[in-house]
């Protein structure tokens, strides 16, 4: 029997709260886009994208997910408490008799069409290497001195492949034809916050992943 996996659009809330053998089976799906069950491949709806939530409060019977599976996440975005205009908009529409539903935005045809735009949108050689220069200097071989101290482990190469489809697809939404090293500056916390970690020492003396990769982006020029 296919279960929720088999959608084009996969919603997993709290997705630390799922056991490591439900994390285990997600990440097959996340990078081969197919399910194995006794041995026969049943592949998935495409498009296929994977929205995933995390409580950062509470920690209790929760079950970190392993860094593997983080590095499937094209990005990772802090959600904080909505401004007042958007609260009262939520308030309004949550709470009246009219139920508020959702309407479709583009086809899947329409999205993958998109997703090949993204790829054929050229990339100046100053971005790739301000990508390049950004991601290795986030691991702690290749950092300078005083970054490396402070990094248990950094991204691998598919940062460096996120990096390069987020720009463009920013750029593409901002109505440019090419991506700058803006948009590298931009992107750079949200592709590189759930592909390293900080040393306890640099935890213990106050230091936090936003302020070491802010650190990094300022290097960029």
């Amino acid at each position: 029997m296919r279960g929720p996996v088999f959608a084009q659009l996969l919603m997993a809330d709290e997705i630390n709260r799922a056991s490591p053998r439900t994390q285990s089976a997600l990440l097959q799906a996340m990078q081969e886009y197919h399910v194995t069950v006794a041995g026969q491949r049943h592949d998935l709806p495409r498009p296929f994208h994977v929205l995933a939530t995390q409580n950062p409060l509470e920690q209790e019977g929760t079950y970190p997910l392993p860094e593997a599976q983080l590095d499937r996440f094209l990005l990772q975005i802090d959600v904080d408490y909505p401004d007042r205009d958007a609260e009262r908009r939520i308030l309004l529409a949550t709470t009246g008799a009219d139920e508020v539903k959702a309407r479709p935005a583009l086809s899947s045809d329409d999205l993958m069409s998109a997703q090949r735009l993204v790829r054929r949108l050229p990339v100046g050689e100053s971005v790739v290497e301000a990508i390049l220069d950004l991601v290795r200097s986030a691991r702690p071989e290749t950092a300078d001195k005083t970054i490396a101290e402070k990094i248990a482990w950094g991204p691998g190469p598919r940062a460096s492949q996120s990096m390069m489809l987020a720009v463009r697809a920013r750029a593409l939404l901002d109505g440019r034809f090419a991506p700058s090293i803006d948009d590298v500056a931009a992107l750079a916390e949200p592709i590189l916050k759930h592909r390293m970690a900080l040393t306890f020492s640099a935890r213990s003396s106050g230091d936090t992943l936003s302020g070491v990769i802010a650190r990094l982006v300022e290097r960029l020029g």
